[in-house]
């Protein structure tokens, strides 16, 4: 028998969206892995901050831009200790992930990237952990190498051990793929990478609003994560680095707050974590970051990933029947994330006949065109789940499924 772990239904309601109807029908929002609904607390946040608060930060003496220095500077503690970093120096805002590792991928190889070295990525990475290293490759004379995977969707470890050497500076991967829900052997991975010298950028996108982490443990050199994945708004990221990294790294941009002195002769930069927080930041974006991190750790991380693994596999036990179906990645360890494909049905045909009775799911290469391939299929459905779902929701979208199989197939 299935028991929620919370009082789902007392949450939902936390969730403005999920008070909406599509088409008639009652919304069933299954897209939590492309970004998050929105709790009151976050949406609230953030208006409060531009009607009650609002000041810049870092530039002024009166008392607005000091009290929103100060929360926004209370944002980047409560990410340290989200993330359970050393230091809050190493929490570094960005607009999201994918910049995030373009900072990494352009001052890292300033500083460490040489002619002829060698950076690893995985055969499951998302667009944003792919063309960023094909770039800096191309710039620095360096090579790029793929880290196989199997048929379940599955890093090859051997083949991974095959691939670090002497001339690795960086291994960049996905703590869980956004394509397949795969999970990787994150702090393994990390212990063989600097056993060959090499460093580590995790991409925790899919991994920071499902689950606990402990960079420490991870042992992780960056990790990065985007805010409106964790309940946050758009345009707010995370990069976590290692303080000597990031010390031994360039600027991304140039202008305000992240210089010391600037003369026309010469410019010195500021400390961490100002010098990569170049120009007037995402404020309002921070704060509300900031009420959705709160958020999320008064459910409690490990609650929220118990249940979401439990809709996970109820749902995967219920497609099962589903006639024509193919799970495309069935890893041993999964996120809360299902790929699949239906036989003769259009994965966009699919998504439509979902929508119509008020389920969104996402279709398409998932900006993982590689995975797809590997897979030879164009395009998937994937169902991604989130802690505001019900079994119950799951239900109803795998009747919905029958129908769509009933209907489609027919034509």
């Amino acid at each position: 028998m299935n028991h929620y772990p919370f009082d789902v239904q007392r949450l939902r309601k936390d969730f403005p969206m999920l008070d909406k109807t599509m088409h008639g029908k009652p919304l069933i929002y299954f897209d939590s892995a492309a970004t998050a609904q929105k709790p009151h607390a976050v949406i609230e946040a953030i208006t409060s901050f531009y009607r009650d608060h609002y000041g810049t930060v870092h530039r002024a003496v009166y008392q607005l831009a000091a009290e929103s220095s100060a929360n926004y500077e209370k944002v980047r503690q409560k990410i340290q200790s989200f993330l359970n970093a050393q230091q809050v120096e190493e929490i570094i805002f960005t607009r999201g992930t994918t910049e995030s590792i373009n900072l990494v991928a352009f001052s890292f190889s300033q500083a460490f990237v040489k002619p002829g070295d060698e950076i690893l990525i995985s055969a499951l990475e998302h667009h944003s952990n792919i063309v960023p290293w094909q770039m800096i490759c191309e710039q620095a004379g360096a090579r790029l190498k793929v880290i196989p995977m199997n048929e379940k969707g599955e890093l090859s470890l051997e083949e991974y051990e095959k691939l670090l050497s002497h001339r690795t500076r960086l291994v960049a991967v996905n703590h869980i793929s956004n394509a397949l829900g795969t999970v990787n052997p994150i702090k393994q991975m990390a212990a063989m990478a600097h056993a060959a010298g090499a460093y580590i950028l995790v991409d925790g996108a899919q991994s920071a609003p499902h689950q606990k982490i402990d960079v420490q443990e991870l042992d992780a050199d960056f990790f990065v994560f985007s805010g409106h994945k964790a309940m946050g708004p758009t345009g707010i990221g995370v990069l976590y680095g290692k303080a000597a990294l990031l010390n031994a790294m360039p600027p991304y941009q140039g202008g305000g707050d992240m210089i010391e002195k600037v003369t026309f002769e010469k410019t010195t930069y500021n400390k961490l974590p100002l010098k990569f927080e170049a120009g007037t930041p995402m404020i309002a974006e921070v704060i509300g970051l900031g009420a959705a991190i709160d958020y999320l750790q008064a459910i409690g991380l490990d609650t929220i990933h118990r249940w979401e693994q439990q809709l996970l596999n109820h749902a995967t036990e219920k497609l099962q029947d589903i006639p024509g179906i193919r799970f495309i990645g069935q890893a041993k360890q999964k996120g809360a994330i299902i790929s699949f494909t239906i036989d003769g049905i259009h994965a966009l045909d699919l998504g439509t006949f979902l929508d119509l009775k008020g389920i969104a799911i996402r279709t398409g290469h998932h900006c993982a065109q590689p995975v797809m391939d590997f897979f030879h299929v164009p395009s998937t459905a994937r169902a991604s789940f989130a802690f505001y779902n019900t079994l119950e929701e799951i239900d109803a979208f795998v009747q919905a499924l029958r129908d769509a199989v009933n209907v489609l197939k027919t034509r």
